[in-house]
């Protein structure tokens, strides 16, 4: 039971939702079931999940060799904490920075567009619009311990398997958020989290 006892920076959402929501129910249900899920992104009919799969293989193809994918990292403080890196930067195998890479429609991304040089504005309409990815970033850094990090949208301009495995992302195509570590948020996910920590003490 105890392999399934962690709650992943996927899982934020489900962990701060109403507590009688369907999320935070299956939530408690995988956390206590024992049965770890197996996620194979690149296999799935859902064109979103599938797409993104490939276009993260091709963002680190646009990264320094000093970034490693799905680099994971427990919370020192509480390890039912634990943080899936799309992309985390080593330095003398400490993690000193990642991004949270997320591949969006281009519609959604041109609506970046008239805010792309200025940081503060783009991380308003963020935490207005993708408050989601914002707290799963906060997650993160609770459990890095770091500062700041990256948040990366990158459009979709296709959903053609073949097309997107060839896909060269340039610069101008990534669009870079820094999120600055946000303690009140963090509060939040470690209270909703203590119960689990609890739970997951009793059976160490």
């Amino acid at each position: 039971m105890i392999k399934t006892m962690y709650i992943g920076s996927g899982d934020v959402k489900d962990l701060l939702a109403g507590k009688e929501t369907k999320g935070h129910h299956e939530l408690i249900k995988r956390f206590v079931s024992g049965l770890k899920p197996y996620y194979n992104a690149k296999s799935s009919p859902i064109d979103a999940c599938r797409t993104g799969a490939i276009l993260e293989d091709r963002y680190l193809l646009s990264l320094d060799d000093c970034y490693y994918a799905q680099f994971t990292v427990f919370s020192k403080e509480m390890d039912v904490f634990k943080a899936s890196l799309d992309f985390a930067k080593l330095d003398s195998g400490k993690i000193v920075d990642f991004d949270e890479l997320k591949a969006i429609s281009f519609g959604d991304y041109l609506n970046f567009m008239p805010y792309k040089d200025n940081n503060k504005l783009l991380l308003e309409k963020v935490k207005k619009d993708y408050k989601q990815y914002y707290n799963q970033v906060q997650e993160q850094l609770y459990c890095t311990g770091l500062e700041s990090a990256n948040l990366v949208f990158i459009p979709v301009f296709s959903y053609d398997d073949e097309e997107n495995a060839k896909r060269d992302i340039g610069e101008d195509e990534k669009l870079k958020i820094r999120i600055q570590r946000d303690e009140k948020v963090i509060r939040s996910i470690k209270e909703r989290g203590y119960i689990f920590q609890q739970i997951k003490n009793c059976y160490r």
